[in-house]
């Protein structure tokens, strides 16, 4: 048997333990078909030999049982009885993990203890990092794919700064497929499902020889779309999608295992659609004092009544009233006529692991090259209005990721099994290119006005006109007063607001960036046995990280430049409000033809170090104590958006300064102590963290732009003008900044095997991951944005305090006849939080619970099984994201991408 195909084998025995959270959610190792080397690993495991789970957590394997670090391992039985076909579904597996998708797939974000990488903007890397087969992914939402057959997932819970490739701030997710074998199967699957799901999923394993054995997997996949789009008479949120993955393993001798991978994978689905925010679901989705959207509601009416200036605008210019009224989980969408969602997704790579033992010392060896690239059409208002769109394309919001992976690790044994040593180098090349059209839509040259002429007296208002004004001009230009309404600039306001009319499908035309990244580590990791039941660890590691940006831009919009040879020469007035909001909304994002051609370059270079140090005891072979110190680490990098180049009122073309793109490195100081203990029966483990986070990498759209910024506190007190609307004030010494997040909290699990085929398991997650009460941005003491002044003293976004998991497997054998029966449920629940990243009042989102469930019955053998299966059981209305509707002010109108209602089917399995 080998070594990689043995961690794929799970005795019936401890199939209950091999479904719990951690300690025992994980892998179950059978003992007696155990090969040399795993069972030296058990019989070394102080637990009950009946079950035994192997990790990788600290670069080399032990059982989970003597790992003094947060970590959990879901077997791939479980996956499967959990329907996880990507790593978003791992939400309902782990209490302390939460993935998320918002306006495109590759955009996804994973979290753990409330702690990940928000946005859209692929620059920002993940605080979470993905491995798939020791292969590291680029991003996080580069995983979010059908993974096809697996053999568990390790997700490592606090910064990883020591080993686990790429340096993360808050964990780390291990993907491990189902390997080769040596011996001859083959499996297939078919599932329908509502939505017309067809899931079709095959593979085949063989034994070439005594040393080689042969593995491929296919997986096929696609459904309709979860939204109606009622204008177009298509569907969005589909699914066709398909993975082909082939392995061989060669092992010429019990000391040498060389296993290669390559995969290819591939999306063409519409995504991602969102709805108007309803009272009905966010009851604060309302009207607040003074129009201000950071003004907390009293009552008042829907964001999306006509009694919010901007929406009678809105339905002026063509907006389905029925957008605006109906649930947020109607799912009917009222979009621009002709524009689409429709997307691609193209990933494949080719990895290569080493495992070759030289008496007491193991040389491991995991190379790895990997493409990704995506783009994604949308009508990016996500309202009936042509006001912003992205026509599908390769330029589409496109990203293409390029990735070389090296890691050699070196593990052995000194001074008498003493001191369990690791040391190893990683290196990481990674070219990352992103190309946008984004333009302004056939309307925003109106829609624009209408914001201009709210401002000046919202009687004046007419859509009808081009510049919003029509007839109504002779208010301002002194026709019916006899005064102009600005005096002598009246006609500079008036020629401003003609100009901005002509802004019609006209913007990017293909800006690109591109950013070389090259990582190179050294690293260490020594486990001391100090005595038989006392160890103490500690790893280091350094890391140099160097990128290169440069940017070429692409546009179209001469109106832009216009409005500023109109207006400039007022921004020194009285007039400098109206001045610079008609300067504004005509270079919104710094989308100009003053760029047209321009290319911008920059560099930066980082060395930091990081590691951990931690002290275990096992009082008795069943227990653990463990206390640790851990810093983390994750890289500063460049915000891809011409939009933080300068505000559009200071832009100047010959004055560009490419730093200002620059965001710093983030790092964490992380403690924790925790307990575990582990027996055939029971086991739990419970776990105490604090983790303080320093340049605290934020994006955050604010309706207009994305901004990225550093967060960190200060420990003088700000007299809360870091919670004003002045940009200027709230500034700190440098001496007195700080950490600026806190996460801190306890993690509780267990799980309960009373019979033979019988598990319960019950995870807990208490996190109070927040704002420090007073925030500045960088370093140096800036001060923060003032989009972000709610910030302050609250939760992170999508950050609840406290989750919950709970599940129950039952496989009864049904009498003699060798057939077994299939009860399997789960369930999360999850307490009230803010999804939206500027924790505007609008975007909270209230507890709720999931409940997933799956009864069949299997033949003799396995050989063949039918399957009923549900997700989301309930059917519960949830959100992933809710967000700022693009442009739709005065005050904004939130709108948010929707997670998946109820879906069941049917899955008929063979296998031989």
């Amino acid at each position: 048997m080998s070594k990689f195909g043995l961690r794929h084998q799970c005795a019936r025995g401890a199939l209950a333990c091999a479904i719990a959270l951690t300690p025992a959610i994980a892998h179950a190792q059978d003992a007696g078909a155990a090969n040399t080397e795993e069972a030296d690993l058990i019989d070394a495991a102080d637990v009950d030999s009946g079950s035994v789970i192997i990790v990788r957590a600290q670069g080399r394997e032990q059982a989970l049982a003597d790992v003094p670090v947060a970590v959990s391992a879901v077997s791939g039985e479980l996956l499967e009885k959990s329907g996880v076909a990507d790593i978003r579904d791992l939400n309902q597996v782990a209490p302390s993990l939460l993935i998320s998708s918002t306006g495109n797939e590759a955009n996804g974000s994973a979290r753990i203890r409330g702690i990940g990488t928000v946005g859209d903007n692929p620059g920002l890397e993940s605080s979470v990092a993905v491995f798939v087969d020791g292969v590291y992914r680029s991003r996080s939402g580069n995983a979010m794919a059908e993974l096809g057959p697996l053999d568990r997932v390790e997700i490592l819970r606090g910064p990883q700064g020591t080993l686990g490739g790429r340096n993360s701030s808050a964990g780390l997710i291990n993907i491990y497929t189902a390997p080769p074998e040596f011996e001859f199967s083959g499996y297939g699957a078919f599932t329908y499902g509502n939505y017309d799901a067809i899931k079709v999923e095959a593979g085949i394993n063989a034994p070439l020889g005594d040393t080689v054995a042969a593995r491929i997997d296919g997986v096929y996949f696609e459904r309709d779309g979860f939204y109606n789009d009622v204008v177009n008479d298509v569907r969005i949120n589909d699914r066709d999608r398909y993975l082909v993955r082939g392995q061989l393993l060669f092992e010429p001798n019990s000391d040498l295992s060389i296993r290669l991978v390559g995969d290819y994978a591939k999306k063409e689905e519409a995504c991602c659609a969102a709805t108007f925010v309803q009272p009905s679901f966010a009851p604060l989705a309302r009207v607040s004092p003074g129009l201000d959207g950071f003004n907390r509601p009293n009552g008042g009416p829907a964001l999306t009544s006509p009694d919010n200036p901007i929406v009678p605008i809105l339905l002026g210019l063509g907006q389905d009233p029925r957008a605006l009224s109906q649930s947020t989980f109607d799912r009917d969408i009222y979009v621009t006529p002709g524009r689409s969602y429709d997307g691609e997704t193209e990933d494949w790579g080719l990895s290569g692991e080493v495992n070759w033992d030289f008496g007491n010392v193991t040389l491991t060896s995991i190379t790895g090259y990997r493409e990704y690239s995506n783009f994604q059409g949308s009508d990016t208002d996500y309202t009936q209005v042509d006001l912003l769109y992205r026509a599908p394309g390769p330029n589409a919001g496109s990203r293409e990721f390029k990735t070389f992976t090296q890691e050699f690790r070196l593990n052995g044994t000194a001074f008498n099994d003493t001191l369990d040593w690791l040391i190893g180098a990683y290196y990481a090349n990674e070219k990352l290119e992103t190309r946008d059209n984004l333009r302004f839509g056939n309307d925003y040259g109106t829609f624009a006005n209408c914001r201009i002429a709210l401002a000046i007296n919202p009687a004046l208002a007419n859509p009808s006109a081009d510049n919003c004004l029509g007839a109504n001009v002779a208010a301002i230009d002194g026709t019916l007063t006899g005064t102009p309404a600005f005096g002598a600039a009246t006609p500079l306001i008036i020629a401003g607001m003609n100009n901005l009319a002509q802004i019609r499908d006209i913007g990017g035309t293909g800006d690109r960036y591109n950013q070389k990244s090259e990582n190179f580590a050294l690293f260490t990791h020594n486990i001391v046995h100090v005595t038989d039941t006392v160890d103490l660890t500690l790893g280091l590691r350094y890391t140099n990280e160097t990128k290169d940006f440069n940017a070429a831009f692409s546009n179209d919009n001469v109106f832009c430049p216009q409005a500023r040879n109109l207006l400039n020469g007022l921004l020194t007035t009285p007039l400098a409000g109206l001045a610079g909001g008609l300067i504004s909304l005509s270079c919104q994002g710094n989308s100009t033809a003053e760029l047209d051609g321009v290319t911008l370059s920059d560099t930066r270079d980082e060395d930091e170090f990081t590691g951990t140090a931690i002290l275990s005891w096992k009082p008795d072979p069943d227990w653990m104590v463990y206390g640790s110190y851990s810093k983390g680490y994750k890289a500063g990098g460049f915000n891809l958006d011409r939009s933080a180049l300068a505000v559009p009122v200071a832009f100047n073309v010959n004055n560009l300064d490419p730093s200002a793109l620059q965001f710093d490195a983030e790092t964490v100081d992380a403690f924790e102590v925790g307990v575990k203990y582990s027996s055939r029966k029971w086991g739990f483990s419970v776990a105490a963290f604090r983790q303080e986070f320093e340049n605290f990498q934020l994006n955050t759209f604010n309706g207009s732009v994305f901004l990225v910024q550093n967060i960190n506190g200060c420990d003088t007190d700000l007299g809360g003008l870091d919670r004003d609307g002045d940009a200027t004030t709230g500034s700190c010494a440098t001496d007195n900044v700080a950490p600026g997040v806190i996460a801190q909290g306890v993690e509780f699990e267990t799980s309960l095997s009373p019979i033979r085929d019988l598990t319960m398991t019950v995870g807990l997650t208490y996190s109070d991951t927040s704002y420090e009460d007073n925030l500045v941005g960088r370093d140096n003491g800036s001060p923060l944005d003032p989009a972000l002044r709610l910030l302050p003293g609250d939760n992170l976004s999508n950050a609840p305090e406290v989750t919950a998991t709970a599940s129950l497997s039952w496989t009864p054998p049904i009498g003699n006849s060798g057939l077994s029966g299939l009860f399997f449920v789960n369930a999360r629940t999850t307490g009230d939080y803010n999804t939206g990243s500027d924790l505007l009042y609008g975007k909270e989102q209230d507890g709720y619970t999931l409940v997933n469930g799956r009864i069949g019955i299997t033949g003799p053998d396995d050989r063949w099984g039918v399957e009923v299966w549900a997700n989301n059981l309930f059917d519960i209305d949830y959100s992933q994201v809710a967000f700022n509707t693009p442009f739709v002010a005065p005050q904004q109108t939130y709108s948010a991408f929707l997670a998946e209602p109820r879906t069941y089917g049917v899955t008929v399995r063979a296998g031989f």
